[in-house]
This record gives C-alpha cells, sequence and structure tokens, in this order.
C-alpha cells in the first residue's frame, strides 16, 4: 500500500502543483523530463518519465484518495489506469476482489477481453450488479462466456486435436481453466459414465456452481456442433437433473465447448424457453482487441 499511496501522491503532485489542477500542462512532456530532478528530495531519486507519466495518470483515474482500494498492489493498478471506460475498469476491480486475482491473473483477463464477452449477452448494469455481488445470477448466460479463451492449454493453432487431447489438457491445466470459467465453479468428474439400461455413456467434464446452485456438465466437440451433438448433451443434462440434483437444487446446465457453431442449427435444435443448453466457442489463442472485436460483433449479430 506504501507504494501505491507514493505513486498517488506523486500523481497529485504533478497534477495539482505543476499542471495546476489542468488536464495537461501546455510543457507537460518537458514538465515530465525535468520533474525527477524537483520531487527528489520528497519522493527520493531514480523515477523514469514512463513512472512519471503512470503516476499521472493514476491521479487522474483515481483523484480521489479514498477511493483507492487498499487491496490492489501497483501492479494491478497499472493494469487498471489504462482501462478508459469506468463501467469496465469498475468490472474489472471488482472481479478481482472477488477472485483473488493477482496481476498476472488479472492482465490474462483484460486481455482474453473477458468484460466484452460478457456483454455478448447481458446489459453493463447485469454485468456490473453480479460483479459487485448485488445480484445473484439466475440465468447460466450472466456469468457463462462465449467465446472461451483457452490459451493457457499451450496447443498448437495449426494442429489438429482429438477430444480427449482437449479434455486431457483441460484438466492438466484445470486451475487455468475454473479461472476462465468463472466465479463459483468447482472439479466434480472427468469421463462421467452414465449407464442407462445396457447402454454406457461418458459425459466429459462435470463441474458445479455456487452461485447458480447447480451441476454443469461439458461436452467436448472438437468439429462444428450438430444437432446431434445438441441431443446427446440433452441427455447428459436430464440424466443429470433427475438421477444427480437434489430437490432443492437448480436445473442442471449443459455447455457444448466447440470448435465452431452454427446459431441457427442451435436454436432449432432447442426449445424457445431453453436456458439449460449453451453452446460456446473455444478459441486456443489470446486474440488481439481487432480479432475480439470482429468475433463478438458476429456474435450479437446472429443473436440478433
Amino acid at each position: 500500500l506504501e507504494r501505491v499511496m507514493m505513486y498517488w501522491k506523486l500523481g497529485e503532485r504533478i497534477i495539482v502543483e505543476e499542471q495546476q489542477g489542468q488536464e495537461r500542462a501546455e510543457y507537460g512532456t518537458y514538465l515530465i523530463r525535468n520533474l525527477a530532478t524537483k520531487i527528489e528530495p520528497e519522493f527520493g531519486s531514480g523515477f523514469s518519465i514512463r513512472q512519471l507519466e503512470r503516476a499521472r495518470q493514476f491521479y487522474r483515474t483515481y483523484p480521489i484518495a479514498s477511493a483507492v482500494r487498499t487491496q490492489f498492489n501497483w501492479s494491478q493498478y497499472k493494469l487498471l489506469i489504462h482501462i478508459d471506460d469506468n463501467d469496465k475498469r469498475e468490472h474489472y476491480e471488482y472481479e478481482t476482489l472477488n477472485n483473488n486475482w493477482n496481476g498476472r491473473e488479472l492482465e490474462r483477463q483484460i486481455h482474453s477481453g473477458l468484460y466484452e464477452r460478457l456483454l455478448v449477452s447481458n446489459d453493463k448494469k447485469t454485468v456490473l450488479e453480479v460483479a459487485r455481488k448485488e445480484r445473484i445470477p439466475e440465468n447460466p448466460s450472466e456469468i457463462i462466456k462465449d467465446p472461451m479463451v483457452l490459451e493457457f492449454l499451450g496447443l498448437k493453432l495449426e494442429a489438429s486435436y482429438y477430444e480427449k487431447d482437449l479434455e486431457s489438457a483441460l484438466i492438466t491445466h484445470l486451475q487455468s481453466f475454473l479461472l476462465e470459467l468463472g466465479n463459483g465453479f468447482s472439479f466434480v468428474a472427468r469421463q462421467k459414465r452414465i449407464l442407462l439400461e445396457d447402454d454406457e455413456f461418458f459425459a466429459d467434464l462435470v463441474f458445479y456452481n455456487r452461485l447458480l446452485r447447480c451441476f454443469v456438465v461439458i461436452d467436448i466437440k472438437t468439429h462444428k456442433i450438430t444437432h446431434e451433438d445438441i441431443g446427446q448433451l440433452q441427455m447428459y443434462v436430464n440424466y443429470y437433473d433427475r438421477k444427480e440434483k437434489l430437490s432443492d437444487e437448480n436445473q442442471t446446465i449443459g455447455i457444448l465447448l466447440c470448435a465452431d457453431k452454427n446459431n441457427t442449427l442451435v436454436k432449432y435444435s432447442l426449445p424457445e424457453d431453453n436456458k439449460t443448453i449453451m453452446a460456446s466457442k473455444y478459441q486456443l489463442y489470446l486474440p488481439t482487441e481487432k480479432q475480439l472485436l470482429v468475433e463478438l460483433k458476429r456474435e450479437l449479430g446472429n443473436i440478433e
């Protein structure tokens, strides 16, 4: 906290005293270059231009000292001050607190476009209320993302994989996958055996979500999903609803984690009031901002 407040006070000094409260001094660049010597008696030596710029941006972003959270360190604030959208920044602040993210985990969530991915199927108000814990999620879409970004698996984009390969990689990197899944998820089973008379089936991955208070069955498809895939997952969901869930728990959710999907096919393969079966694409790389925007616009267009 000492380091955080030192940067805040340094930013205050630059904005209030050196720039006389103006958004940017007319000689801002010159000022920054020559400020290091002036602040040495109060703040010590060794500040670079980049550090001074960050201190100024820190104060601009958080001009009220009481708004500076004691739970965050400087590495986290360095990421947050570069988010211009106030709602977006607030969302990441709350999610960092809720999930105890360190700087590296926060950086990964920002770069994966967590906020934007949640906005595909939710409005800003809902996303912020869930993050603030002012609202208990009622609909799976409030916390389940599309697409899911799985760059942490380290799988090559150009290679082809069997579903068992992707499943094994997810188990190996289970902690990272739980982080990507989001709030409230815990691991239950892998290759859960379902016996229906003489026929046996295996659900790839089973989780439980304490916020939604339900089981979540994930079926992995390394191809573009078909209506047969949806029917199979629906069977797994029905089984869990009838055989595994308790009377006070909510309906089981099924997620088809797939390489590609046809949203119209998904729509017409399920009842109009469906809230339990979802299809989510996976990406094996962290998208660039441009790639993310293209993908999200495509998803929004499909939903509309």
